[in-house]
């Protein structure tokens, strides 16, 4: 098939990048599948059961997997498109649930949101820098599970490169997930995650979203990789200004835009947040779809390295913490 890198985008200060989603391969692309009630392990990633033109080609007799064919057709999307473009498959994962989910929960988004949010926790819990609860870590086992057994029988195509959220409920979560898949991953493909700072959740106000220091980060998960330029103490976080969605848009815009430029892997693993991933989502292009704790959405994106100015956009500004009415 050739090599995907002779394809590689080049950003210059005259271009920017543009994202669509393209349709029609998986069920989460379609407006008439729930999110409420979906599950990625019983519907193989939602992955829709069909014939590619390359399978004339590639398997006459369809003797390979579903994951096998519709990997290859990416790589000739790849291969046969201009040097502008790229398609990549994009797996975002969520977090198992977190100790603030389960806190949020029991006083109510009201109540979380004026009040509970901006303490450290309760007294009996800590939800700063939220870790994942026994749920948390049981959710994350179901993508573990799910990923050995459909690497080992439909050789889906494993990511070749991982990213992670600095807060600890994903770390954790991408540990459980792809920590002891050494057998069944390629020697080429070894689980070494980058821990990118804008890969986070929602900035300011909540102490959930307020990150440990880079030392007690690389103590506790010493085999991931820390970006350039990851500060020691959590330089973005404010206590009492919280990022509206315009700004964690672009935020997570510009997380994207890095990625795509400076890493030419065709499968990659994104492991974040729910509102980090509606973000994305967003500027993928892609339908609203929200996950559940511990679920995983794929997406098949085009990527153009478009020349001129990028579209304008009006961004509000973040918004200040609310207080609690009597």
């Amino acid at each position: 098939m050739g090599n995907p890198s002779e394809h590689r985008i080049v950003e210059s200060s005259s271009s920017y990048v543009k994202y669509t989603t393209v349709t029609g391969f998986f069920l989460q692309d379609d407006p008439t599948t729930d999110p409420r009630n979906f599950d990625y392990v019983i519907s193989n990633l939602g992955l829709i059961n069909q014939t590619y033109p390359t399978d004339p080609e590639h398997d006459p007799d369809l003797s390979k997997s579903l994951w096998q064919r519709f990997a290859y057709y990416i790589q000739y999307l790849n291969m046969h498109s201009p040097k502008t473009t790229t398609y990549r498959l994009l797996y975002l994962a969520r977090h198992g649930e977190g100790v603030h989910n389960v806190a949020e929960s029991y006083y109510g988004t009201k109540a979380w949101d004026c009040y509970w949010s901006k303490l450290s926790g309760n007294g009996s819990t800590t939800w700063a820098d939220a870790h994942l609860t026994a749920n948390g870590i049981a959710q994350a086992q179901v993508a573990h599970n799910f990923w050995r057994t459909t690497i080992m029988n439909q050789g889906i195509p494993v990511p070749q490169s991982y990213y992670v959220s600095p807060l600890d409920r994903c770390l954790a979560t991408a540990n459980v997930t792809f920590t002891g898949l050494k057998d069944v991953l390629p020697r080429e493909s070894p689980f070494v995650p980058v821990v990118k700072e804008l890969l986070r959740e929602a900035l300011g106000v909540h102490t959930c979203d307020r990150r440990s220091s880079r030392e007690d980060i690389v103590k506790n998960y010493p085999g991931y990789v820390i970006e350039e330029g990851f500060t020691e103490m959590d330089q973005l976080w404010d206590p009492d200004v919280r990022e509206s969605n315009g700004q964690i848009r672009a935020r997570l815009k510009t997380l994207l835009d890095g990625i795509v430029i400076n890493d030419e892997n065709m499968f990659i693993s994104l492991t974040s947040h729910s509102g980090a991933i509606s973000a994305m989502l967003h500027v993928l292009g892609h339908r609203p779809f929200e996950l559940q704790t511990g679920s995983v959405i794929p997406v098949l994106v085009k990527v153009d390295m478009m020349e001129g100015q990028g579209p304008s956009t009006s961004i509000a500004p973040g918004i200040p913490a609310p207080t609690c009415e009597t």
